[in-house]
């Protein structure tokens, strides 16, 4: 086999991961992200990053770490590559039929806001959207979504809002045909979502470690398959975040691998995966 080889006619058929190299990519990679890579990751680390260093032309893991620390858009497309972004429509249902049957119902006819905090490639927020639409029984739906994640990449997809037919197959018919147009490309069926789903939601980048531009209050905030992500410290000073833009009755909605157990905050259980804050 021809070794591989980048514009730059660099050979990088050897291409090796370093202890200290991993090292120091596992601390950027924490200290911008806050995303804790676990030992036994090297091979996930060579695999996402070895085309990037390939395409860029660069020699070695060290030559790529001293790019990326003085690019600020390459930190970026590295974070990218690194992180994981699986998701799906109504993802984890019991947190949307509560919303749907608890929440909206206590919340009254006010306007309600909701921030999907890691919303991937956007199947998250239009879910919520379904939701806030159906509730509105042919009215405009009476709410407003804030929808942010790390990466440019997935977010555009987000705005894009067009999904393969494999994608939208668990949402109910009914659900896709109220809330998405049919298109199709030759052989290939996509769905587009419609145009009043695409009005309740402001999609922006977000990185959870930095500071946060809006001051909420939020009805609800779903960050859910996100913290695992991060180690418990990390873990309780954003859950401490979360709770102080929650409304009074607000909701937090995590991912059922995940637990706010042994944390400090001022939140209490109300449902698998689900915390309430107190009314004040």
């Amino acid at each position: 086999m021809s070794a591989l080889r980048t514009a730059g006619d660099v050979s990088l058929t050897n291409l090796t991961l370093s202890s200290s190299e991993y090292a120091r990519i596992c601390v950027i990679l924490y200290d911008v992200a806050g995303i804790k890579l676990n030992d036994g990751k090297e091979g996930l680390v060579v695999s996402r990053l070895g085309k990037r260093i390939r395409e860029l032309g660069v020699s070695s893991f060290t030559a790529y770490v001293a790019r990326i620390e003085e690019d600020p858009s390459e930190m970026r497309e590295m974070i990218d590559r690194l992180t994981t972004n699986k998701t799906s429509f109504f993802r984890e249902s019991a947190h949307f039929e509560f919303l749907r049957t608890k929440a909206l119902p206590s919340w009254g006819d006010r306007e309600v806001t909701i921030w999907s905090a890691g919303c991937s490639s956007g199947e998250e927020p239009y879910t919520i959207a379904t939701i806030l639409c159906d509730a509105a029984r042919g009215g405009a739906a009476n709410g407003r979504i804030l929808a942010t994640d790390l990466s440019h990449r997935v977010l555009a997809k987000a705005k894009e809002g067009v999904y393969a037919a494999e994608t939208v197959k668990d949402i109910p018919a009914q659900t896709l045909a109220r809330h998405f147009d049919r298109r199709r490309d030759g052989t290939t069926d996509t769905w587009v979502a419609k145009q009043h789903l695409r009005d309740l939601i402001k999609f922006g980048k977000l990185n959870l470690m930095e500071e946060w531009p809006m001051r909420g209050p939020f009805d609800a905030i779903f960050c859910r398959n996100v913290m695992i992500y991060f180690d418990r410290e990390t873990q309780e000073r954003l859950v401490q975040r979360f709770s102080r833009l929650l409304a009074p009755d607000g909701f937090l909605f995590v991912g059922h691998s995940e637990t706010l157990h042994s944390m400090k905050h001022d939140l209490r259980y109300v449902a698998p995966a689900a915390y309430a804050k107190a009314a004040q």
